[in-house]
């Protein structure tokens, strides 16, 4: 039967949902999921443990607890004392290291909620390599802020229990790529917020599909995404565009602007409800393009390159751990400058016939949770030992 497992995520949306869904489908062991809607994050780091604490039924009855970033483990577990299983944390994203928008300021309550949480926690386990560096960087920094008794020590505590365990991601068994959804038929598509559709020109070759698939969102800086493409095209670049990826609140300002400066080339506007509506548009794009400040994994990338795009990434954050070191010249960019040139010369590549490569796209199946879910049970079973696991 395996262990008990609770999890629970105070946040379920995005990436976050993905991850929680998958994990679920896949472990071997018995995993309860008990979620709270992904809107208001802030409140959900000071206020989640109080609901949970309150709804969740006898937690000493499960063998391991699974929770994710944004909530206060160090407060469910003074709240459950003893009836408080053993406890493991995963942080997608910290309040240490992560970006603030223009105009806003540091609340360091989030942070002191990640450090007392990686502190009450059994293991804390990182989604990357960079996002651990990230976070132990920022942290000495942070206690420092504090006027006087600075708890330097507990850099070393939650360091010590740290380790690094990839997100698994849902994609498709390859020798299901069949060719209807490999090359999907040309759809005529509508802008969701509205406006006339958009087709591909008739007559000539397909200008090469560019794709973005991130979060509208600031830390995924959508203005340097956007300056790039306009340069290009003054440049005499000729591309088509597929805006895609989920926006939570009032679309920004770039976005908006897009929507008419590019609006000749735009094929898709907005977010895709349907996972196979989603997959089509990637496997019809040929270049997708990451300028995010902040990206501890990068699921989006990994799905559009499984699909066949030829990603163009900054060589920072955790894009070099995706992509495989042969690929990184041509791959990855260094600047602003660095990404035109190198689209620039992508687009005349694909123009000419030349890109994508299998390689690539077949080294992003290491990211699956098919080949990802042994790691995680062996985690959940080292947590618990020596509790006798039924096989």
């Amino acid at each position: 039967m395996g262990l008990k497992i609770l999890f629970l995520e105070p946040f379920y949306g995005g990436s976050h949902k993905d991850f929680a869904d998958g994990l679920v489908k896949h472990s071997r062991h018995r995993i309860t999921l008990k979620t709270l809607p992904d809107r208001y994050w802030k409140w959900r780091m000071r206020g989640a443990a109080l609901h949970f604490a309150r709804t969740v039924d006898k937690p000493e009855d499960y063998d391991l607890l699974f929770t994710t970033d944004l909530m206060s483990l160090s407060d469910l577990r003074a709240l459950w004392g003893s009836r408080c299983p053993p406890a493991l944390v995963y942080f997608h994203e910290n309040q240490l290291a992560y970006p603030l928008a223009e105009g806003e300021k540091m609340d360091y309550q989030f942070g002191f909620t990640d450090i007392t949480t990686g502190l009450a926690a059994d293991q804390v386990i990182f989604n990357s390599r960079s996002h651990r560096e990230a976070f132990f960087q920022a942290l000495p920094g942070f206690i420092r802020k504090m006027p006087e008794f600075k708890p330097h020590w507990a850099v070393e505590v939650i360091k010590e229990k740290s380790s690094v365990l990839y997100p698994g991601c849902h994609l498709p068994p390859r020798d299901l790529l069949s060719p209807s959804s490999e090359d999907p038929k040309e759809p005529e598509t509508k802008a969701r917020h509205g406006g006339t559709p958009n087709r591909r020109p008739t007559g000539g070759k397909k200008r090469p599909l560019v794709i973005w698939n991130h979060r509208w969102e600031f830390d995924k800086n959508p203005e340097s995404f956007f300056a790039c493409l306009r340069e290009a095209r003054r440049r005499g670049a000729e591309f088509d565009l597929a805006l895609l990826g989920e926006n939570f609140q009032a679309r920004p300002r770039e976005f908006i602007a897009a929507e008419e400066e590019f609006g000749d080339t735009l094929l898709q506007y907005g977010y895709v409800k349907s996972r196979r509506e989603y997959e089509n548009w990637l496997a019809r794009g040929d270049l997708a393009l990451s300028t995010s400040r902040q990206e501890n994994f990068g699921i989006s990338v990994v799905e559009a390159v499984y699909f066949g795009a030829w990603p163009l990434l900054p060589r920072r954050l955790s894009y070099p751990e995706l992509i495989p070191e042969k690929f990184h010249p041509s791959v990855l960019y260094d600047d602003e400058e660095d990404l035109l040139d190198k689209f620039c010369h992508r687009l005349e590549d694909i123009r000419r016939g030349g890109l994508p490569d299998s390689e690539l796209s077949g080294a992003m199946e290491r990211f699956s949770w098919k080949n990802q879910i042994a790691q995680y049970d062996k985690l959940f079973e080292r947590a618990v030992a020596p509790v006798t696991i039924n096989a």
